[in-house]
């Protein structure tokens, strides 16, 4: 693992862990973490679970970051919209690790929220693994209605994971979001919440065999 640091585009300095793979470099990856005002950071067993899978067989250079104003990154909260800049920068800084090969873009709850922002203005990314993004309006989600005719235009891959019970990416909405999508596709793992306790090599290995078909697809 090796610490980095990387600047967005209005100047705000980030810092992040790049975990390179075992073997050849098929890509990379960036994982986005949850809410900064909630505890989000990059250290959440989850985003742990991601990397080390990621990295390892699968074959991407994968980094996780903490976004403005969290921990040792600079600036502050900027409400969903600044933090896109963020991960439009992690995902130009995981590429200079696997130049020319695909980008994949993971995030766990408001993570995966920006995520899917900026990948619909982000040509760069390959695919998505949206992990208990928000669908049910409170606190930790960002408003997607006026997105709906953007999503409909996201012809990448898109993996929708939520856990069972979760109560901010409920199964019903979640289903009827991954319907919505031309690629999407739903995996729900039983017998957990928002959080994924104990299921946490569970989730990460979903989004494993997500990211090797996509692979796959791309002849990778």
């Amino acid at each position: 693992m090796e610490a980095v640091s990387f600047s967005t585009d209005d100047g705000v300095y980030l810092e992040g862990e790049l975990r390179a793979p075992d073997d050849v470099v098929r890509g990379s990856a960036v994982i986005c973490h949850p809410h900064p005002k909630h505890g989000g950071s990059k250290d959440h067993p989850i985003l742990w679970a991601l990397r080390n899978e990621l990295a390892g067989a699968r074959g991407l250079s994968v980094l996780a970051f903490n976004f403005r104003g969290v921990m040792g990154s600079g600036g502050a909260y900027g409400g969903g919209r600044d933090e896109t800049r963020d991960v439009h920068a992690a995902i130009t800084r995981a590429r200079e690790e696997a130049p020319g090969q695909p980008s994949i873009v993971c995030g766990w709850s408001f993570g995966a929220s920006v995520a899917l922002r900026e990948a619909l203005d982000d040509p760069r990314v390959a695919a998505l693994a949206l992990i208990g993004m928000p669908l049910r309006p409170n606190d930790l989600s960002l408003p997607l209605t006026p997105l709906v005719t953007e999503l409909r235009g996201l012809r990448r891959p898109v993996l929708v994971l939520t856990g069972d019970n979760d109560g901010y990416c409920p199964v019903e909405e979640a289903t009827a979001f991954a319907e919505s999508l031309p690629r999407g596709r739903l995996h729900i793992v039983e017998g957990t919440d928002h959080y994924l306790w104990h299921r946490e090599r569970e989730a990460a290995a979903v989004v494993g065999a997500f990211v090797d078909d996509v692979l796959r697809e791309l002849d990778l």
